[in-house]
């Protein structure tokens, strides 16, 4: 019990530190690439309107990015803390990507982030403008190489397992970087950040518009966020496509329970909600083939061979092929001084076993099948959110073209009322790519339970519910410290063009 609590303590700990951060994050992505926008256009119509419109968004993702980088922190910091095994394990290869953000790409974006924010009247319009885009830049690069670390372990390529360090480590880096789930989720991320930051201005915005202040402010920041949303929001369809092919050939049992497939086969039916399926919509979506096998959660328990003759393992074989990998791991290290020829074997029978260590750790059948109903509902709340959003900066952008947004109050409300869906529809996509590969730390390689600290369950409990308190202080401030932001509005006084 007291192992069991330890493991669950520490996911919720991280699962409410990686919450906390994805609030701030998309954001973020979002706003640098609207308020880059809104700077473009006023330097090549040397507009003064348009100068002081960036520079209204540009002071709420200044709040936004401040808070970002303190919840990140906090959040890396839990490797070591809570998650040493894991750490010592694959630090090698996790680590890198993660030194290279911070030493690379935070470093141009916080560099490039003070030239924007204060070089405004001392430096050339034109080096500002290269800043800002920096800046978006630097956040997308930021994000690509945590995406990468975040990707490895979905899909872990590039690295081979050192018995004698008891490590994993990396044998081609560019094997990690290329991984192509990291360039689908890349793409999914930094487009959805898109979509967070649209959503956003459109909303206060229409805050404006309801309050009839600014209104030329309101329309024209409502066209550039529509049109960078709904870009965006394509540019997700698109990669979430990817991101499913991927998930689909790497990760079968995240797919079935984000389906909640039981039992699959050939032109599997997708499941809109429960007993409304679209029949062979699944493996459209998942093999681009309407005949494409896709494997349910029985399938990958009890073992299944596919149309084209390749059979897969069922639980217990692979249980069994992890145990004694494991086996073979330890009388390898206890026999390479005294009997090499006996290590020598036993370390072939580990290389031959050693893709399925990981499940020497399962105890159960049951351990593999993650939470289904979490998962199932999560993919709905994020496709169904997403669809909405998509057809609202739709409709907005059309009124607007047709200059009847600014008397459309209903219309107007429902923008405002739809920033928190944004965030919802985020949130869930990460609980379906996370909670959707346990009890996997590592795809299997590393199960959660093997990759916790051995630190008290006390200690953990502390620090969650002190967590809780300051990350809440966060977002209280920054949420309390943009409204006042909004509600001062921009400097229409300066707004005579130049």
């Amino acid at each position: 019990m007291i192992e069991s609590a330890l493991v669950n303590w520490s996911r919720a700990q991280f699962a409410l530190t990686a919450a906390y951060h994805w609030i701030f994050v998309p954001l973020t992505l979002g706003l640098a690439v609207i308020m880059a926008v809104m700077e473009t256009i006023y330097v090549v119509k040397k507009d003064g309107f348009w100068k002081n419109t960036a520079k209204f968004w540009m002071k709420l993702f200044a709040i936004n990015f401040a808070v970002g980088i303190a919840t990140g922190i906090i959040l890396e910091f839990q490797f070591g803390t809570n998650w040493s095994n894991y750490s010592w394990f694959v630090g090698d290869i996790f680590g890198a990507p993660l030194a290279i953000e911070g030493i690379f790409a935070f470093f141009m974006e916080a560099t490039f982030f003070a030239v924007m924010f204060f070089g405004w009247e001392k430096i050339n319009k034109k080096v500002h403008l290269a800043s800002t885009w920096f800046v978006a830049l630097g956040s997308a690069i930021s994000a690509l190489w945590i995406l990468i670390a975040n990707a490895w372990m979905q899909h872990p390529v590039g690295m081979e397992f050192n018995p004698d360090t008891v490590r994993h480590e990396m044998t081609d880096f560019w094997a990690l970087v290329l991984n192509p789930v990291a360039v689908s989720k890349f793409f999914h991320s930094v487009f959805s950040g898109w979509m967070t930051g649209a959503i956003f201005v459109i909303g206060v915005s229409c805050w404006y518009l309801l309050r009839k202040r600014e209104t030329k402010f309101a329309l024209a920041s409502i066209k550039v966020a529509a049109i960078v949303g709904i870009v965006g929001t394509f540019a997700v369809m698109l990669s979430g496509d990817s991101s499913g092919i991927h998930v689909a050939k790497y990760q079968p049992m995240k797919l079935a329970a984000a389906e909640g497939l039981e039992d699959g086969g050939t032109r599997a039916p997708f499941s809109i909600v429960p007993g409304v399926e679209i029949p062979g919509m699944l493996s459209i979506l998942a093999t681009h083939d309407i005949d494409g096998y896709v494997p349910g959660i029985n399938q990958m328990l009890d073992g299944y061979t596919t149309p084209d003759g390749v059979r897969h393992l069922s639980a217990e074989e692979k249980m069994q092929r992890g145990k004694t990998a494991i086996d073979a791991f330890a009388k390898y290290r206890t026999l390479k001084d005294s009997d090499p020829q006996a290590a020598e074997e036993a370390r072939q029978i580990l290389d031959e076993n050693v893709n399925y260590f990981g499940y020497g750790y399962i105890d159960s059948r049951e351990e593999l099948v993650p939470n289904v109903t979490l998962v199932y509902w999560a993919f709905r709340v994020m496709v169904g959110f997403g669809t909405f959003l998509l057809l609202l900066m739709i409709v907005v952008l059309w009124m607007e073209y047709k200059k009847k947004l600014v008397n459309m109050r209903w219309l107007q409300w429902v923008s405002l009322l739809s920033i928190p869906l944004v965030y919802f529809c985020g949130q869930a996509g990460w609980i379906v790519a996370e909670a959707g590969r346990q009890p996997w730390t590592i795809e299997g390689l590393l199960p959660v339970k093997a990759a916790v600290s051995s630190v008290s369950v006390g200690a953990v409990q502390t620090t969650f519910f002190l967590f809780v308190a300051i990350f809440t202080l966060f977002l209280v401030i920054e949420t309390r410290i943009i409204i006042k932001a909004i509600k001062q509005g921009p400097k229409i006084e300066e707004q005579k063009g130049e």
